[in-house]
C-alpha cells in the first residue's frame, strides 16, 4: 500500500472525504442584488438571496471541508446569527474554513465543485473561478458546471445548485 505514514508502526494514515451542498433562490427583480459565484462577481446578473453573498460554489466548498473534518457545517461556523457577516464574501468564508479545518491538524488536498444552473456560465471563467478558490483555500480547487435540462428550479431559472466534495488528510508531526 502507498500513503502516508505514522509514526506508529504499520499504521497507514487515510485521507478524508467530505460532501457539502448549497442552493440558492436568485433574489427577486425588485431587490438589486449583484451576483457572486464561484468567487466571482458577474456583472449585470442577478445575484442571490441568501445572508452573504450567496456564492454557493464557495459555501458548498466550506460544507464539505467542514464535513470531511466532522467539524459541523456551515450554519455551526457562520451561521444567520452572526450579524458581522451579513454580505460576506464567499472566498474570504472558504478561507475562514480552510483555517478551521488546519486548526483541527488537517490539511487540504483538493476540493471539487460543481453548480447546476442555466446562468451564470461557468466554463466562460472557469479558470478565474479555481484560481480565485484555491487561493482561498491554499489548496487546489476545480469548479464545474453543467444544466438540468429545463428541470427543477435550476432549469427553470429560479435559483442554483452545487455540490462539492474534499480530500484532507492529518498533519502528521516530524519525528
Amino acid at each position: 500500500m502507498t500513503g502516508p505514514i505514522s509514526s506508529e508502526p504499520n499504521r497507514i494514515i487515510l485521507p478524508r472525504t467530505g460532501i457539502g451542498t448549497d442552493v440558492h433562490a436568485f433574489a427577486p427583480a425588485d431587490e438589486l442584488r449583484e451576483l457572486w459565484v464561484a468567487g466571482l462577481h458577474w456583472p449585470g446578473e442577478q445575484g442571490l438571496s441568501g445572508h452573504s453573498d450567496g456564492d454557493l460554489v464557495a459555501h458548498a466548498a466550506c460544507d464539505a471541508l467542514f464535513s470531511a473534518a466532522g467539524i459541523g457545517d456551515l450554519g455551526a461556523h457562520f451561521g444567520v446569527d452572526r450579524p458581522e457577516l451579513k454580505d460576506a464574501s464567499g472566498a474570504d468564508l472558504l478561507a475562514e474554513a480552510a483555517r478551521l479545518v488546519r486548526a483541527e491538524g488537517f490539511e487540504i488536498g483538493n476540493i471539487a465543485v460543481q453548480m447546476m444552473g442555466n446562468r451564470p456560465k461557468i466554463g466562460k471563467r472557469r479558470a478565474e473561478a479555481e484560481q480565485v478558490l484555491s487561493e482561498a483555500a491554499g489548496a487546489p480547487v476545480s469548479v464545474s458546471g453543467t444544466t438540468s435540462d429545463g428541470l427543477g428550479f435550476p432549469g427553470n431559472n429560479e435559483g442554483l445548485f452545487a455540490v462539492a466534495t474534499a480530500l484532507i488528510y492529518p498533519v502528521q508531526e516530524s519525528v
